[in-house]
């Protein structure tokens, strides 16, 4: 009689419509377990531990792992729900039964190897593991599925485009939260209604946020879209010299239920600069340059962002007006231009003040005033970083 671990298997090895989760780690070792002779005991043993490992490597939890797996997987299914297409009945038929092997898989317990293994169970490694109904699990998650996604966009919230031209996750995104923040609640908060008003479909404008070094522009961003992470927001970062690249990023997310914001940090130009002209067409809307879920959020420390010189304005070009104001202007196409200026005095000690107080220090007030002033001194300036590195020094 064919014994409960090779039924599995075999249900597993069906798989149409979630054929690409067979090559995650968790169910190869789980098919290296079930090849194993039965006789073969050292192997299996090993086998399993291996198996166990990977949950291990996971968080401890089975179950939670094949959910993890089975909602991120990008699959012919999910791809047309997302887009509202209708979906054959041979292919939602599959998904129906494949997301019941899943509850079983998912439901295995170290006391089911045992026995398959004829040891006792506290003579192997255990792991945790529960029941739970995958079909309606998943079918939940899809009425959301403009908030949860699926792919690796899933469970990720940073992204950049790598040098093989592919978006890919950022393994140590930036966890930046909007509470750790001190000071320009008024330029935040311009940013956070603007990306709430993209949330929720209302009109809203790509943003540049210009102004000293230091001031927490690139943070913001990332504090942005980490906020608004569980409502749907991922960020795709693009360095500059990738912006010729940027109808091809839009292409690849442009039929994605979430919405993205464009990341393109330290924003400058030459007068020549290629990737000029790209980025002004998608701040136009081009339509071979923007998609309808995404914005455009760039940081700079230039108000104009192309860099200008003295033979600029007093070169021989006949138009050289009408080319001045070309380049001066692309940062007039952001719908919206959020100034973050650099810290009086005052801000700057309340920056400093709070950060101590989170971080424990315990000097006195006025101690702690005078040699923050005294470390923005030698900086040469006050800003928001040199607040954040003071209080460093001091722990």
């Amino acid at each position: 009689m064919e014994n409960k671990f090779l039924k599995l298997h075999k249900n597993l090895c069906s798989l149409a419509v979630f054929r690409g989760v067979l090559e995650t780690p968790i169910f190869s070792l789980f098919g290296g377990y079930c090849y194993c002779d039965e006789e073969e005991h050292f192997a299996q043993l090993d086998a399993y531990a291996a198996f166990v490992a990977e949950i291990y490597a996971n968080g401890g939890d089975l179950t939670k792992l094949v959910q993890k797996i089975v909602f991120s997987d990008e699959n012919v299914y999910v791809k047309a729900y997302a887009k509202g297409e209708p979906i054959n009945p041979h292919i939602s038929n599959s998904l129906e039964r494949e997301l019941a092997y899943f509850s079983e898989f998912a439901s295995l317990t170290p006391k089911d190897f045992a026995q398959h293994l004829g040891v006792s169970p506290k003579d192997i490694p255990a792991f945790d593991s529960f029941n739970a109904d995958m079909g309606r699990l998943y079918k939940e998650r899809l009425l959301d599925i403009k908030k949860h996604g699926y792919g690796i966009f899933a469970s990720n919230g940073m992204f950049r485009f790598s040098e093989e031209r592919e978006i890919e996750p950022i393994v140590s995104a930036d966890k930046t939260q909007l509470s750790s923040f001190v000071g320009y609640e008024e330029e935040r908060g311009k940013v956070l209604d603007n990306t709430r008003a993209f949330i929720e479909n209302r009109p809203a404008a790509n943003v540049l946020l210009c102004g000293d070094a230091g001031a927490g522009k690139s943070s913001t961003v990332k504090a942005v879209a980490n906020a608004f992470f569980e409502e749907g927001v991922r960020l795709i970062e693009l360095r500059k010299d990738q912006l010729r690249f940027l109808p091809e990023v839009m292409g690849k997310i442009s039929d994605n239920p979430l919405k993205f914001i464009i990341f393109i940090d330290d924003l400058s130009f030459n007068q020549n600069d290629d990737n000029f002209s790209m980025l002004k067409a998608a701040l136009e809307g081009s339509a071979s340059a923007m998609a309808d879920n995404a914005l455009i959020y760039a940081t700079s420390n230039r108000r104009h962002i192309i860099k200008e010189s003295f033979a600029d304005r007093d070169g021989d070009d006949v138009h050289r007006n009408d080319t001045l104001q070309e380049t001066l202007s692309l940062s007039e196409r952001f719908g919206l231009t959020v100034l973050f200026s650099k810290p009086n005095k005052a801000l700057y000690l309340k920056i400093v003040k709070e950060l101590a107080l989170r971080n424990g220090v315990g000097l006195e007030e006025k101690e702690l005033e005078i040699r923050a002033e005294e470390f923005a001194i030698r900086k040469g300036n006050r800003s928001a970083r040199c607040a954040e590195q003071f209080i460093n020094s001091l722990l």
